[in-house]
């Protein structure tokens, strides 16, 4: 039903600026227009002191206490000159950090190039940081899925399997006992780093749930706010599958098994599905166990342990 191919996006910078705190100083300028491609940020001081080669051009600039000094002492000289090169080359923005407010001849500029000059309270360093974080997430590459997000214990437990094999069913048994839905039938997901994944649901579908035979149901509304949430590290798998008597099921879980999305392993879990099984509960257990493994303790492993302990006791009996 779904691309498995990886989408690549942009963001306008018009998006950002609430969140990373920051203020036009050229309101002449429609930051709406303005895209970013890369996540990665870049301080112009090389740039500044007249040595272009390499320079990112393409990235977020930030100006900083230090390159806001350097021009300051060399306005004169080379200062404006090392502006209108770095303008010229279209660079999407310029941020001053600290509320280092540039000389009204820079604003000008920038406003001649089109180009958005931006102020931010924060010190260079927390801004770069929170900069690139929200910059990494925004242009995440990413996928959707057929299947059901679930925050179960604080563990982001993505249901998938055929369709009609009852996954919005066992995600509405879990809302039911105090767990959290992020999204039905097509989960948005975001490879934040090479160890990270999130999900997050289609903003025409979220909060809503299908459920053959009663329709659309309103999960937010019914069940309350603290029955939903928008974003979830997805941490463990389960993969519902129809009964088959042929197949061998593991039954100890001493091997972890995987699936892999955009490049990312996470681990499955296989659930063959027969009258009377409890999906939810089994859902329940397998979070709380991947979150016991995480933490050092790996069930199966004691009993393995334990069993092989006794058979070595009762060899040294003999």
């Amino acid at each position: 039903m779904f691309d498995n191919i990886p989408a690549y996006y942009n963001v306008k910078l018009s998006k950002i600026m609430e969140p990373l705190k920051l203020t036009l100083l050229n309101k002449e300028v429609d930051v709406d227009k303005v895209e970013l491609h890369q996540s990665d940020v870049n301080r112009p001081a090389l740039q500044l002191a007249g040595f272009f080669e390499h320079f990112d051009y393409e990235r977020l600039q930030i100006v900083g206490m230090v390159e806001n000094a350097y021009v300051e002492k060399n306005y004169e000289d080379h200062g404006l000159a090392m502006y209108d090169k770095i303008f010229q080359a279209g660079v999407p923005c310029m941020v001053f950090c600290r509320n280092l407010r540039p000389a009204q001849e820079v604003i000008d500029l920038a406003t001649q190039y089109n180009i958005p000059l931006l102020l931010c309270p924060d010190g260079t360093c927390g801004f770069m940081n929170k900069a690139i974080l929200t910059l990494q997430e925004e242009l995440a590459p990413r996928i959707s899925i057929h299947g059901v997000l679930v925050d179960v214990f604080g563990e982001g437990v993505l249901i998938i399997g055929e369709s009609g094999i009852g996954k919005s069913e066992a995600a509405l048994e879990l809302i039911k006992r105090g767990h959290r839905l992020v999204s039905d039938d097509v989960v948005e997901i975001k490879k934040i780093s090479d160890t990270e994944l999130v999900g997050t649901a289609p903003s025409i579908t979220r909060y809503f749930i299908e459920l053959r035979g009663i329709g659309i149901v309103d999960v937010k509304t019914l069940f309350g706010i603290q029955s939903v949430k928008e974003i979830q590290k997805i941490s463990l798998v389960i993969k519902l599958e129809e009964w088959n008597r042929e197949r061998e099921y593991d039954r100890l879980g001493l091997d972890e098994q995987y699936t892999e999305y955009l490049g990312n392993k996470i681990v499955c879990h296989s659930i063959p599905i027969r009258p009377g099984r409890n999906v939810a509960v089994i859902v329940e257990a397998a979070a709380i166990n991947h979150r016991q493994k995480q933490m050092g303790y790996n069930a199966a492993q004691e009993l393995y342990r334990r069993v092989t302990g006794n058979i070595q006791e009762k060899q040294d009996l003999r």
